[in-house]
């Protein structure tokens, strides 16, 4: 059970209760839960892993005059407490993009964020959005890398090309690309979800941000695909 919303220096977050039910799938003889919030929960090392996350992504369009609820990034960061709270994780995983651009007002959430789960440690794989300082993200208690491996698996920002894919021992967790798998009606409608990508080699996690769009890949026969629905993961 999520625990209620918190409060401090002025900075709020309003937690909405978690529904849905995690979707359990083994992969290298590990355990990890697909969660409908769109994050993974590897259950050995209890680490939560998180893709594309894009805060600072609403301020840098209101900066720029387009008007977007600033709600959109508070839900986010909600979210994000409410996971740390339920399945009370050791280590929190963002493969990269976690800030979306330039230093803007939406930076302060993110630290005052940050301050309120000391115990946790967080680690920040860099993308290609990740542009600001790194003494900003350190000194705000990040660990920066450009590649994490860890266990059996390596984790990345961008998905690594498939000419490339042989070259690593390691099974590959990646973002970047926000995927998306398009559903299709007996008529002419279609639904896109975002989704989880399993391939032989290499994942990809759907984006986390709600501000942020979905890119349908193309599938191998043999890759295992996860549809996110609002309270639910299911196998397509």
């Amino acid at each position: 059970m999520a625990e209620p919303s918190h409060l401090r220096e002025g900075f709020v977050i309003f937690a909405p209760m978690l529904t849905g039910t995690p979707f359990h799938y083994a992969l290298q003889n590990q355990n990890f839960l697909l969660l409908p919030q769109k994050a993974i929960l590897w259950e050995e090392e209890k680490t939560l892993i998180v893709a594309d996350v894009h805060l600072g992504k609403v301020g840098h369009f209101r900066k720029a005059g387009i008007a977007i609820p600033r709600s959109l990034e508070q839900e986010d960061l909600s979210m994000l407490s409410d996971l740390i709270h339920l399945y009370r994780p050791h280590k929190v995983i963002f493969l990269g993009d976690l800030f979306h651009s330039d230093l803007n007002n939406d930076w302060g959430w993110l630290v005052l964020w940050r301050d309120l789960f000391k115990d946790v440690e967080m680690i920040l794989i860099r993308g290609n959005h990740d542009i600001i300082a790194d003494k900003l993200y350190l000194d705000s208690g990040f660990s920066l890398h450009d590649t994490y491996p860890v266990g059996p698996f390596l984790l990345v920002h961008e998905p690594v090309p498939t000419k490339k894919i042989e070259d690593e021992t390691l099974y590959i967790i990646s973002g970047h690309i926000h995927p998306g798998v398009k559903l299709r009606g007996k008529g002419r409608q279609f639904l896109t979800l975002p989704c989880f990508h399993f391939g032989k080699r290499q994942a990809i996690l759907p984006a986390f941000g709600k501000f942020t769009g979905k890119f349908c890949l193309q599938c191998d026969e043999n890759d295992q695909i996860f549809g996110v629905l609002k309270d639910s993961v299911v196998a397509l």
